[in-house]
């Protein structure tokens, strides 16, 4: 048997369904070895693609998502998304080939230590020197992926190892399921006092519980101890945006509405939360309010981070646990106020006809054409604020914002890994002019695929997050604008469907006839990123004494 083969039979053995990337001459025998495999290969049009496909994969599976490269450029070219999966903790694995290990020693065409330059961006990477390694190699990458806290794994085959022959009786190793455990008693009984005593506690919910599938038990923990909920960009959806605990999506820089309610609060749990998310010196400056930390893994050590109880172990017992302990209480009135006033301030834009269109209209017509079940992908931008911040999530896992490495051009090659991964699910990627044509190549990729989901780019000419930052810190800008193609003409260049929205009353019907279509759709929206700044004026204000 060919170690090849044998590397393919071990990714089976790890139930991988799809690997996204490039062919090239050092992964040809790897190559070959996939063509007679259950495994589906996605070629796509760049590596980066490539990486931020599997990162999207595994999101939305828990699946460790694979992508795959040749050596030098190929390889390099994959690092910006498996950076933003590790920095995510996001489940992916990385393969690329090399030239052959005699070779290694000197200067050789297109040779770097890609072992070295991975090593900053993932949790485990190594070469394959030896063939009858492959299995222990196969199951570390995957294991070690999907560990807590997950991250991206690396694996280098060179060409000549891979073309080598391996016996028959070496064979791909059986999975184990990684460990879990509970809190100690001790923090359990420091946490029901903390609880107990809190006059103002809220929950901040983070990426952690949708990885762990504890919504669930978030709500029911939530409920039982009659206490808001504010979740982190990477969170949406983990308690419903109509349920009545619901305080949405903290994360902003600057003080948003939600921030009124971490001021007054004495008591701040915190569920599957990491720090990376969104800080802990913008909800607790001071340093002053206790904290219950409930999660995977202990607390990242951060001086406005001190936590007063530490639960580390399995999420879903630890929410059971406390809910069984700890006496229902009376809800607070203020966030049940506050979360009013909020939703009267989302739905203010409702009714606008201001062209080039406002954000907030923008996002409203969106959530009104996407049933809930249905996914959306955001990309990095100025929009990436305005989606997070009030597009309305009902489901977990179902609004995917890169938010750690908070990488552009995420959203279109996610899109695709999408509708591979949920293929029975309508699909809507959301982009800036900047971010669309860092990877728009990937069209091509998903009309040979026969893949279907709708692309909307807010289109301002500049890039919309990088000059309301210039402005707002040193009062100009510069560097910030370019030109756009004509988005209808290139869409149709793909055999996609092109839309330039003319006028505001035409969005939301265009939005749902592309959900409906069978075919690739790219919708051109003019926006008014002048919002950034009325936005920024109006936080810089007392909010809550507005509120």
């Amino acid at each position: 048997m060919k170690a090849s083969d044998l590397f393919v039979k071990c990714l089976e053995n790890e139930g991988v369904e799809f690997i996204f990337g490039l062919p090239g001459e050092e992964n040809e025998d790897l190559m070959i070895s996939l063509s007679d495999s259950k495994i589906k290969f996605i070629t796509t049009r760049h590596e980066q693609g490539a990486a931020f496909m599997a990162d999207v994969y595994g999101r939305l599976t828990g699946k460790a998502g694979v992508c795959m490269s040749t050596l030098g450029p190929g390889a390099t070219n994959l690092i910006t998304g498996v950076a933003d999966a590790d920095l995510d903790n996001v489940p992916i694995v990385a393969i690329t080939g090399q030239g052959e290990l005699s070779k290694q020693h000197k200067e050789s065409h297109q040779f770097v230590d890609i072992v070295k330059a991975f090593s900053p961006f993932t949790k485990w990477n190594s070469t394959v020197v030896y063939p009858e390694i492959i299995p222990e190699v196969v199951r570390k990458a995957f294991k070690i992926a999907k560990l807590e806290k997950p991250g991206a794994t690396h694996i280098e085959l060179p060409e000549d190892v891979a073309r080598k022959s391996v016996g028959d009786d070496v064979s791909p190793l059986r999975i184990t399921p990684n460990p879990k455990f509970v809190p100690d008693d001790s923090e359990i009984a420091k946490a029901v006092d903390l609880l107990r005593n809190a006059k103002s506690p809220v929950i901040l919910a983070g990426n952690g519980v949708i990885r762990l599938d504890a919504s669930k038990e978030l709500v029911g923990f939530a409920e039982k101890i009659s206490v808001h909920v504010a979740n982190t960009f990477m969170s949406k959806g983990v308690i419903p945006y109509e349920h009545p605990l619901s305080l949405f999506t903290l994360g902003m820089q600057a003080r948003d509405y939600v921030m009124c309610n971490f001021d007054m609060a004495d008591l701040v749990i915190t569920v599957g939360y990491d720090i990376v998310e969104y800080s802990p010196s913008y909800w607790n400056p001071h340093k002053d309010k206790k904290i219950i930390h409930i999660g995977p893994d202990a607390s990242e050590i951060d001086e406005c981070y001190r936590v007063d109880a530490e639960l580390v172990g399995d999420v879903k017992f630890t929410l059971k646990r406390l809910a069984e302990l700890v006496d229902f209480r009376k809800a607070n009135p203020y966030p049940m106020k506050l979360r009013e006033f909020i939703v009267k301030e989302f739905e203010h834009f409702k009714e606008s006809k201001d062209f080039p269109m406002k954000p907030q209209k923008i996002i409203l017509d969106l959530r009104d054409a996407m049933a809930h079940e249905d996914i959306l992908i955001s990309d990095v931008g100025a929009h990436k604020i305005w989606i997070a911040r009030m597009f309305p999530a009902y489901v977990p896992n179902k609004v995917i914002i890169s938010n750690g490495f908070a990488s552009m051009g995420i959203a279109l090659p996610g899109a695709v890994a999408a509708k591979l991964a949920k293929p029975y699910r309508k699909v809507v990627a959301v982009t800036g002019d900047g971010g669309f044509l860092m990877n728009s190549q990937e069209i091509e990729t998903a009309k040979r695929l026969n893949l279907a989901f709708v692309v909307v780019v807010f289109s301002d000419g500049r890039f919309g997050l990088t000059s309301w930052k210039q402005k707002l810190h040193l009062k100009k800008e510069f560097g910030q604008k370019f030109n756009n193609p004509d988005f209808v003409k290139y869409a149709e260049s793909f055999g996609a469907v092109g839309i330039r929205i003319e006028k505001a009353d035409d969005l939301l019907p265009a939005l749902k006839k592309a959900i409906a279509t069978d075919n690739v759709v790219v919708i051109e929206v003019p926006v008014d990123f002048d919002e950034n700044f009325r936005l920024s004026e109006e936080l810089e204000k007392d909010v809550c004494r507005r509120f």
